[in-house]
């Protein structure tokens, strides 16, 4: 896994999402009152970006193109049109400083993989 520098927790206020450029695409970063979640940029069912969606309370976000409807927990669909799952990344805030961990490549040193 890399890890990935997001924004402080302070530039994302409750409600609000931000696009994150990351490794291998785009993610979603939420903030669900206090708690940062993390999805594909890319809704599953079509090109529209999940960061543009409709945040709800109970953490769900609703694509703004087609009206699908995820759970951010678990990046679930929970609705038409979409029946694929979005990716979702693990969040880690330390010291008022929000992380992603995104897959990496693994490094390779001296002809042995670390």
């Amino acid at each position: 896994m890399t890890r990935i520098t997001a924004c402080e927790v302070s530039a994302l206020a409750d409600g609000d999402a931000l696009k994150v450029e990351a490794p291998g695409g785009a993610i979603a970063l939420f903030n669900v009152d206090g708690e940062f979640y993390a999805v594909d940029d890319r809704c599953s069912h079509g090109n529209a970006s999940m960061s543009e969606g409709y945040v709800e309370d109970d953490a769900t976000v609703e694509c703004p193109l087609h009206a699908a409807r995820f759970c951010m927990k678990t990046g679930a669909a929970l609705c038409q049109p979409a029946t694929d799952p979005l990716r979702t990344y693990p969040v880690e805030i330390v010291d008022g400083t929000v992380y992603i961990d995104v897959p990496g490549s693994v490094a390779k040193i001296g002809g042995s993989q670390r």
